[in-house]
C-alpha cells in the first residue's frame, strides 16, 4: 500500500546531522506504516549516505529512500525528491532540523481540516555549534528586530501568513502550481509560497507544529546565508514585487542610506553629521537588546554578539540585494 505521506529532504554533507532528522521522523505519533522519507542528496562528499544507509539497517520498518540530485541544488532536489514520492501529502524538511513527535500528525489535521493549503509552523532556533557566537546568532535569529514580521520564527498565534519554514502541501497542489523554481538558488520557497497564494490558495501557521533549527554557526557563515537571501530575494522580486514586505525593504534601503552618506562624505558637511548619528542610533539599539538577551539568558557575552549578528543580517541581505541588483541592471543582456 502506497504511504499516504511522504517527507522529502534536501540535502548535501549533513553527516552530523541526518540521523537526527531520521531519529525524530522515527519517533512520529503518526504511523510509520503510511509514511516515507525521500532524500535528494547532492552528491555529499563527507558520509551522509553511509549515516542514512546505518539508519535503515537498524529502522527497517522507517521506508527510505534516497535518489541523487545531479543538479546540487535545494528546489532541484525538492523537486526530485517530488517526482521520486508516493504520498499524497508532501512534507518538506531540512537535514538540519528536528521536528517534535507531533509535527506530521498536526501537519495532516490541519491539511485535512482545510487550514490551509499549505500549512507550517514554528521553529525553536537552537545554536548550530557551540561556545557564545553560536549562541547570540540562534538568539539573534529569533529576534523580531532582526527578522521583522517572520512569525514563524517567534510568534505563539495561528494565523494566515505569507510564508512558512518548509511546508506540508498536497501532491495536488505542487503540481497544479509547477514545482519550486529551479533558477532561484535562494528564496525558492517564498516564490513557491507566493504562486500558491496568487492561485487562491492559503499558507497557515500553526505554533502547535514545531521544529527545532540548527542556526550558522559562524559570523561568516551568517554573512554567506544572508548575502545569498539578499542576492535571490532581488531576482524573485524582480518578478513579484508586490510581494516585498517591511521586513525585506528595510534592510537595503539602510544600507543604501549609509552608501549614500559615504559617498557624499567628504564635501556635504551635513553629511558626517547624519552617518555618524545614523550609526550611534543604530548600534546604540542593537547593544541595548544585546544587553537585554545577556541578562535573560545569563550569558555575559551576548552583548557583544547580538549586535555583531543583527547587523551581519541587516547588512549582508540588504547589500547581497542591492548588489543583485545592481547587476541585474548592468548585465541586463
Amino acid at each position: 500500500m502506497a504511504p499516504e505521506v511522504s517527507i522529502i529532504v534536501p540535502c548535501f554533507n549533513e553527516e552530523s546531522t541526518i540521523s537526527l532528522l531520521l531519529k525524530a521522523i522515527h519517533c512520529q505519533t503518526y504511523p510509520l506504516q503510511n509514511l516515507e522519507v525521500v532524500v535528494a542528496d547532492a552528491i555529499s562528499t563527507d558520509h551522509t549516505k553511509d549515516e542514512i544507509r546505518k539508519f535503515s539497517i537498524v529502522h527497517p520498518d522507517l521506508k527510505i529512500k534516497v535518489v541523487d540530485n545531479l543538479r546540487q541544488t535545494i528546489p532541484a532536489g525538492i523537486n526530485l525528491a517530488v517526482k521520486n514520492s508516493e504520498g499524497e501529502n508532501i512534507i518538506r524538511l531540512d537535514a538540519h532540523s528536528i521536528p517534535d513527535p507531533n509535527y506530521v500528525r498536526l501537519c495532516l489535521m490541519d491539511l485535512k481540516d482545510g487550514k490551509g493549503d499549505c500549512v507550517g509552523g514554528v521553529w525553536d532556533i537552537k545554536p548550530g555549534g557551540k561556545g557564545w557566537i553560536a549562541l547570540s546568532i540562534a538568539t539573534a535569529a529569533a529576534n523580531p528586530l532582526a527578522v521583522g514580521d517572520a512569525h514563524y520564527r517567534f510568534t505563539k498565534h495561528a494565523q494566515e501568513v505569507d510564508t512558512v519554514p518548509f511546508g506540508a502541501f498536497k501532491k495536488s497542489l505542487f503540481n497544479s502550481v509547477g514545482g519550486f523554481d529551479e533558477s532561484l538558488l535562494t528564496n525558492e520557497d517564498y516564490e513557491f509560497f507566493t504562486r500558491i497564494r496568487k492561485s487562491g490558495g492559503k499558507i497557515w501557521l500553526d505554533p502547535a507544529i514545531r521544529c527545532v533549527y540548527f542556526a550558522r554557526p559562524t559570523f561568516s557563515d551568517l554573512a554567506y546565508q544572508y548575502w545569498r537571501y539578499g542576492f535571490w530575494k532581488y531576482r524573485m522580486l524582480k518578478r513579484y514585487p508586490n510581494s516585498i514586505r517591511w521586513r525585506q525593504a528595510l534592510p537595503p534601503l539602510f544600507v543604501s542610506w549609509l552608501l549614500i552618506l559615504l559617498i557624499t562624505f567628504y564635501f556635504l558637511p551635513i553629511s558626517r553629521f547624519l552617518l555618524l548619528f545614523s550609526l550611534i542610533f543604530y548600534f546604540f539599539i542593537l547593544f541595548f537588546i544585546g544587553c537585554l538577551m545577556a541578562w535573560k539568558k545569563k550569558e555575559g557575552l551576548l552583548f557583544l554578539g547580538i549586535p555583531i549578528a543583527i547587523a551581519i543580517m541587516h547588512g549582508c541581505w540588504g547589500s547581497g540585494l542591492l548588489y543583485s541588483m545592481i547587476r541585474k541592471i548592468i548585465f541586463r543582456k
